[in-house]
């Protein structure tokens, strides 16, 4: 955030950014440092950018160790589990800043958008989200992605009554507030813990701001559209049962 430093609560904030990673070598070292450099550039605040490895098989590993050597403001964690959503809990549970956040490895969402979900946080959002699915929104990816993701977030809707629009953007931020309250209800592995975060959220009557986003497709990404569409609808079907059981 160039020009005037913000500060949240009447103070600078830190920030921890978190990356999840698996089976990355490829994309690691030249997008970390891409990010690195950005807010270096931009950033008004205490940062620190934490890479969360879900059990990679290949040299990511080392690229990240590189890359720790390189960057002080850079750090790693590993888990011997796959799941985005593991990775994620455990690195914020880690955390000790006032916000933290997390962006996928291939950046697809556009940096950008950074400084503005940091200036909405220090306005009072307790989460900040990027959403592809508002006006002003701008979108790179195929058709059939599109409808799916439409259809996904249209029945998120339907069955929990919610009012963001975009749950799936891996495009994240929120305070160590709502952190404390909502990672203990988290208990998707996966994809879907995009989703729980924010039903959560919401129903937890945290303020949600959402901002319209550049975003394109990694043409290279291991989402498997069939086997998730799967996973997420029983996911969907399993946090329906526990809200309406009143179980955490």
């Amino acid at each position: 955030m160039s020009g005037e430093s913000k500060s949240l609560g009447g103070r600078h904030f830190t920030l921890d950014i978190i990356v999840p990673v698996y089976n990355e070598e490829k994309d690691l070292p030249v997008n970390i440092r891409r990010l690195h450099h950005f807010l270096g550039k931009e950033a008004d605040c205490d940062w620190r950018i934490v890479i969360a490895d879900n059990a990679s098989t290949d040299s990511t590993p080392a690229e990240a160790q590189a890359l720790m050597e390189k960057f002080p403001r850079i750090s790693y964690t590993r888990l011997e589990q796959k799941g985005r959503g593991r990775a994620l809990k455990f690195a914020w549970g880690q955390s000790k800043a006032d916000v933290v956040g997390y962006m996928d490895v291939d950046l697809s969402t556009n940096l950008k958008h950074l400084p503005e979900a940091l200036e909405l946080v220090t306005q009072g959002a307790d989460v900040v989200i990027g959403s592809r699915l508002i006006p002003g929104s701008r979108i790179t990816r195929s058709l059939k992605r599109e409808i799916l993701s439409r259809g996904y977030n249209l029945l998120v809707h339907l069955i929990f009554g919610i009012h963001f629009s975009d749950a799936q953007c891996g495009f994240k931020f929120l305070t160590a507030r709502a952190l404390h309250t909502l990672r203990p209800l988290l208990h998707d592995p996966r994809w879907f813990f995009d989703t729980e975060l924010l039903v959560m959220a919401e129903r937890r009557g945290f303020k949600i701001g959402e901002i319209p986003v550049e975003w394109i497709e990694d043409l290279e990404t291991t989402v498997r559209i069939v086997k998730d569409i799967f996973q997420d609808s029983y996911a969907l079907a399993k946090l329906r049962l526990r809200l309406w059981l009143g179980v955490k």
